[in-house]
Formats: C-alpha cells, structure tokens, sequence
C-alpha cells in the first residue's frame, strides 16, 4: 500500500514544499496537487518535480474542461519529463460551479468527454499522428479554415502510457475509470461500504479492461491522527463534510451530497443540504454524521488505525492519501513514518 498525501492549496504552498523532503525520508510514496480555482497545478508540480528526488507526483485533479485534450497530454509529457518519469495524470470533471462559473465553460457530456481525453492523451504519448474523429472531439478541427493538418508530438516522450487517475464517484463514471484508468480516486471512502455502493461499477468496468493496464489503483483519502487523545480531530471534519455535501451543487445535482445518500445518510444528506444552501453552516455541520466522519477517517489509538487500514486493504485501497494533523511539521513527519510502517 503506497502512502501518498495532497497539498494544501489554499497558500503557503513554498513552505510546505520545503518540508516535502522530510515527508520523501519519512516514506511518502506520491504527492498530489490540486487545482480548483487557486493557483494552476502545473507551475506547482514542476516546482516540486525540481525539489524532490524519488516522490511521485500527480494532479489531483486537472478539470477536463479547462485545457484541450492535446494540451493535457503535452502538459503530463512535459511533467514527466521534469520529474524523471515520476508524474501520474490526474483527471477529473469537477463540477459546473467551478467549470461553468469560473471558466465559462459548457459543463456537458463528463462520461463521454473523459473517455475521449484518455485516448486523445495516449495517442499523443504514443507520438501517432492526430487524428481522433470521436463526439466531442474532432481532429483536425472540421469547420475551420481548413488549414488544420494532423501533427504529432515533437519531442519524444520519457513513457508513451503515463499513468493517469480518474477521479470519480457517480456509478458510470467509475465504471468507465475502472475499464481505461490506471487508477481511481474517489472521495469520502467508506471501506465497510465500497462493495455495496461501487462494487457492480466496478466489476463491470473491469470486465472491459485492457489486461495491459494492469490491476486498478484504487486511491482513498483520510485524516491521519493516532492517539489516545485525538478524538476531537473528527469534530474538524465537519465543515468540509457539510461543504461537499450541502455546498457542491445545487438541490438534485450535487454528487457528494447522492454518494452520503448512497451510504445510508438519506435524511442526513436532505437536511445537511437544506441548512447549508439556507446559510446555516454551523448547524449543517452539526448535522454530519459522526460515523460517516469515524469510518472515513484514520484517528485514533494505533490499534484501532490497525484495524482502520486493514479494512481499507480488504476494501481494495492499494494507495492510501492522509492528511496527518498534529501541532508541529516534525510530529506530521513521524505520524508519515507510523502510518507507514502500519501500512507494510
């Protein structure tokens, strides 16, 4: 089980880069960077890329919306090549608040659109010259000036398959991950529930799956904290919990707020949702369940983050994201080298 961990984007990202090498020493495996209306991604991937030496490195996520199929396949090429062959694609469809508030940019199609990324991305990788003629993507364009001819990638790329993730919770949406993707990432992963929610997506998506990709990456993210004291380290979750399931969307279309209700939490999820979109933050807060908040979160004493970790491995989590919580960056690096050492 890899160890990974995602960045903080919301600032002090030079400071917290510079403590990535003690994260490197202390066994983290991958780093993911995110990007959702902050600072681009990329710029700060390929700064890490120069400051570390063995870490892994993937976008968590690039929207599929905000950059051209060819232009995401020549950003992952350029990133991987920085880093010696050590970046991995993260792709994602973020949702129409950001996509079409931010970007101004039609949010249609996610499923098929992501489908069409991924094989536009590996034929570029695969330096074939461009020609895809898929439903929302057609190249060289057809209704311009004519002028478009098929090109292909200059320079020669360190892999011709980068790995690439897909991050997805809606059932067709893991489907496909699980049949093109080198990985999943979901989000909110209840171990004790996987099978039940994901598992069919799952299997059916794996029955189409290209046996030369492997077997799936499966990514799942937890608060870290190990103690006999840090139980008041769930009750931080509450914002964000309340945020994702009452904030990401509107009433009927809001995916978190579906996968709360896909776990059981139906009259949880409606009246988190209500409060939130009312304003009421702090009382939809108080409202997330504490068991959803225990079982996808890893605090606790270490026996208990024993337990917590083999039900993650039982559930298929290969790779393991934490986001330690401790007082100082030398406490953070020791709980990276416990959960580390939990996880072999």
């Amino acid at each position: 089980m890899r160890i990974g961990m995602a960045l903080n984007y919301a600032g002090g990202f030079k400071e917290t880069v510079a403590e990535l090498a003690d994260y490197e020493k202390a066994g983290l495996d991958i780093v993911f960077v995110a990007e959702a209306y902050s600072f681009d991604a990329v710029s700060q991937m390929g700064y890490i890329a120069a400051r570390t030496e063995r870490l892994q490195i993937a976008s968590g996520i690039l929207p599929i919306y905000s950059r051209t199929p060819a232009l995401l396949a020549m950003t992952a090429a350029g990133l991987d090549y920085v880093s010696d062959g050590r970046f991995t694609l993260g792709l994602g469809a973020s949702g129409p608040q950001v996509i079409e508030g931010f970007h101004g940019v039609p949010y249609t199609a996610p499923l098929g659109r992501t489908r069409e990324v991924i094989e536009i991305c590996r034929k570029v990788w695969r330096r074939e010259r461009l020609e895809y003629a898929g439903k929302h993507y057609t190249l060289p364009l057809e209704g311009g000036t004519g002028l478009g001819k098929p090109l292909k990638l200059i320079n020669h790329p360190v892999r011709e398959r980068i790995p690439i993730v897909v991050a997805a919770i809606g059932p067709k949406n893991v489907e496909l991950t699980a049949e093109l993707a080198e990985g999943w990432e979901p989000i909110f992963f209840m171990p004790e529930k996987a099978a039940e929610v994901w598992g069919p997506s799952l299997a059916a998506g794996k029955a189409r799956r290209d046996p030369e990709l492997g077997e799936l990456d499966v990514i799942a993210q937890a608060v870290l904290a190990i103690g006999d004291d840090v139980d008041d380290v769930l009750e931080l979750g509450r914002p964000m919990a309340a945020l994702y399931i009452g904030g990401m969307g509107a009433r009927g279309r809001n995916f978190y707020n579906d996968l709360a209700r896909r776990y059981g939490f139906e009259k949880e999820a409606a009246l988190i949702q209500d409060l939130y979109l009312d304003g009421k933050k702090e009382e939809a807060a108080a409202q997330v369940p504490r068991e959803l908040l225990e079982k996808m979160s890893l605090v606790g004493p270490e026996g208990h983050i024993r337990e917590r970790v083999a039900a993650l491995r039982e559930a298929g989590v290969t790779t393991l994201n934490v986001a330690p919580f401790a007082r100082t960056h030398e406490e953070r690096v020791r709980l990276v080298e416990r959960i580390r050492d939990i996880a072999a």
